[in-house]
């Protein structure tokens, strides 16, 4: 995109106002963080906004400006949250009919607040690929205005105000910004207003490593699209970044992160620790990369900046954030050791653990000889103490197989230790990842058929819009062709696990 354009949407974002439905929201120092990454940490609190999200400004000022053009009745998006949220409310305020499709995955607690905001909600497809698709040939039918969630020049100058009152509030120069990205509206505005007014300031991208759609794009300097993207973080979980963002931040910014699971939890107790507010996944980007990068770039005395840009948390994942969180925190690792099976062998193994909790412990009987333990140990000195424990046990002779970063041994193994498959035949492993949705497990398994006897299962819902299920299949060496031809016909995101080291240890 040329400089010209781009000074046509920092004109846009100059001349912009959204305080009508939005707030000013305030730039607060992170204290905790701030001393103990020993650099001056400061959050946008984006989160305050009417809707819990930065959502609303680039929706307003969307609809504001079609309103300017004409006889504006109604208008149309598809969204599985805060920018459905943004629209409706905007709308509201407007006097215009909205009309939101939403999958129907998305957790009734998103649906009812779109509602209780005046929206008509009409819920189809799995994905929000689906219900884009949906809205879209709905509003070419009709003749309705679609209001596109970041691919749109108006869109992108409202999150921009971002950048706008940042720079009025700080006090110094800001040395760095950390930009969650979906879509990518947010990145641009932010990124095209302090190109301008604010050179110095370095831009770095935050992303999960599951759903990297500008990094991967910065990086071959083209548009790609994902195969597949995690759904942890699903505020950003979009397959593509949007063309117009894409031509507008591809040249401005520095530099690009991504996170992990662990690591976003970890950043989103930060920001409870700091606000006494729950982030959403997608809300705690910013935090997760900032203390990252940090660390990577050995920063210190820097003015960095993070955008606490969402806080629509759907309650039930709570318990799953709050495990994670300490695994993102390195307060805690996962091992399997191999112990011999003798009386007194475990009182040894806690005895060279010293005086750190075990807060988990599970093993089953092998054989006469030896038996597999699965333990998690709490850590106050993250990856250093780490290092310590793992080499301790393994000068004493132990086997010990590290499993901090195994996602298998975290989603299930670590609940199922104690079974083993006693048939001769042979057992391959799968996990699963399907829309979770009433009934949908049973399709799952009426999908899957009865032609392979199944030896394993394990589901777990960890109150996400997916569930995932680990399976084991008995099948003869030579069928095993035609189990993951079949397989692959289903439809269904799946991993084969047969050699994971945590399943080899635990359960065959």
């Amino acid at each position: 995109m040329s400089e010209r354009k781009i000074k046509s949407i920092i004109s846009k974002i100059d001349q912009t106002s959204v305080y009508d439905v939005a707030i000013n929201t305030p730039l607060k120092k992170a204290k905790i963080l701030s001393k103990k990454l020993n650099n001056k940490i400061f959050i946008k609190r984006e989160d305050l906004q009417p809707v819990f999200s930065f959502k609303l400004r680039g929706a307003y000022c969307k609809i504001k400006q079609l309103t300017k053009l004409g006889n504006l009745r109604k208008i149309i998006t598809a969204s599985a949250g805060n920018h459905a949220q943004g629209v409706a409310l905007s709308a509201s305020k407007l006097g215009i009919k909205s009309l939101i499709v939403m999958p129907t995955t998305t957790p009734k607690i998103k649906i009812n607040s779109v509602k209780n905001l005046g929206a008509e909600v009409i819920l189809h497809g799995d994905a929000y690929d689906d219900a884009y698709e949906y809205a879209i040939r709905k509003s070419e039918k009709e003749g309705i205005e679609f209001i596109h969630p970041y691919d749109d020049i108006d869109v992108i100058a409202g999150q921009g105000t971002i950048a706008r009152e940042l720079l009025q509030q700080s006090d110094s120069q800001i040395d760095y910004i950390f930009i969650p990205v979906g879509g990518g509206g947010l990145l641009a505005g932010i990124a095209a207003y302090f190109k301008k007014n604010s050179p110095k300031t370095k831009i770095v991208t935050v992303e999960p490593e599951d759903s990297n759609c500008f990094q991967q794009a910065f990086r071959d300097n083209k548009r790609t699209k994902l195969k597949s993207i995690g759904i942890f973080a699903d505020g950003v979980a979009v397959r593509q970044i949007g063309k117009i963002p894409f031509e507008i931040s591809r040249d401005i910014v520095d530099s690009t992160i991504l996170v992990n699971t662990d690591e976003i939890c970890s950043g989103i107790k930060d920001l409870y620790d700091e606000t006494r507010t729950v982030a959403e996944p997608a809300g705690a980007l910013s935090i997760a990369g900032i203390k990252k990068f940090i660390k990577l770039k050995k920063l210190s005395k820097k003015n960095i900046v993070g955008i606490f840009c969402g806080a629509n948390m759907n309650f039930d994942r709570l318990r799953h954030v709050s495990e994670r969180s300490e695994l993102g925190e390195l307060n805690e690792m996962l091992v399997g050791v191999t112990i011999p099976e003798k009386p007194g062998s475990f009182k040894k193994f806690c005895l060279l653990i010293g005086k750190r909790s075990i807060t988990e412990f599970n093993y089953r009987y092998s054989d006469a000889k030896k038996a597999h333990v699965f333990a998690g140990i709490k850590l106050s000195n993250g990856i250093k103490e780490k290092n310590s424990v793992l080499k301790r046990l393994r000068e004493s002779d132990y086997k010990v197989v590290d499993f901090s970063d195994n996602e298998m041994a975290k989603l299930h193994v670590r609940y199922m230790v104690g079974g083993i498959s006693k048939s001769d035949h042979t057992e391959y492993i799968f996990r699963f990842v399907f829309p979770e949705k009433p009934g949908e497990l049973y399709n799952f398994l009426d999908t899957i058929g009865s032609e392979w006897n199944i030896s394993l299962f394990h589901y777990r819902n960890h109150g996400a819009d997916f569930g995932r299920v680990l399976i084991g299949f008995q099948a003869s060496d030579s069928d095993k062709k035609l189990l993951v031809k079949h397989l692959n016909s289903l439809n269904y995101e799946f991993f084969e696990e047969t050699y994971n080291k945590a399943y080899n240890l635990f359960l065959s």
